[in-house]
């Protein structure tokens, strides 16, 4: 089975739960851009609660009449430095934040001028994370949902949103399943966050809890 998705930013840990069921992974760089997705944001736990971090595209008032793969990143805004100072103190003392990263940091360092570059550096770093050796690949044309892809593929194009929690309210229970693991922040599991936040936390034995 292959999966379809848009290429998000730090997407949630349901996502690489879902891929440990595939043969593969299609990303979508024929969509126009979505504003409001995990394409341009992570939620992350901190002491003041789940934040979001957004990075911030070129003209985004219009960027939803621009491919996904074309959006250039804001780089006028200072936000790579805001995110990694997030990122540092909301998890500067989890067990495995150092584990990671100067990893993390090299990509962030090498300010991609498009969001889609970003995202595919950050994904292929993350699924190296959990030893998920899928191909990926990229559709060539765009298909609207519903409509009949190539078999053995299954759209799930937004079945992870922001707006709707971890899981949107199409999806199977036994897909995307994250079992709760010890948070840097509580009391109580926030299910939903970032891959970051698992691995911060459980480090090499992160993929013990997906699915």
């Amino acid at each position: 089975m292959l999966i379809l998705s848009e290429l998000p930013y730090h997407p949630p840990a349901a996502f690489f739960a879902a891929l440990l069921q595939a043969d593969g992974l299609v990303l979508e760089a024929q969509e126009n851009y979505r504003k409001q997705t995990y394409r341009n944001r992570c939620l992350i736990r901190t002491a003041q609660g789940v934040q979001a971090l957004t990075v911030p595209v070129v003209d985004g008032n219009r960027a939803e009449k621009v491919k996904t793969s074309d959006i250039d990143i804001d780089y006028r805004q200072n936000w790579v430095h805001r995110h990694w100072r997030t990122l540092q103190t909301a998890y500067g003392n989890s067990p495995y934040f150092e584990y990671y990263a100067d990893y993390l940091h090299d990509i962030y360092r090498t300010k991609p001028a498009r969001l889609f570059e970003l995202n595919l550096a950050f994904l292929r770093l993350e699924l190296r994370c959990f030893r998920l050796t899928l191909p990926v690949a990229f559709t060539a044309d765009y298909r609207l949902p519903g409509q009949p892809g190539a078999p053995g593929t299954l759209d799930r194009r937004d079945w992870l949103s922001p707006k709707a929690g971890a899981l949107g309210p199409d999806s199977p229970a036994d897909l995307g399943r994250v079992r709760p693991y010890p948070q840097v922040f509580g009391p109580g599991f926030e299910p939903g966050l970032s891959v970051l936040d698992l691995l911060f936390a459980q480090g090499p034995a992160a993929g013990a809890y997906l699915g």
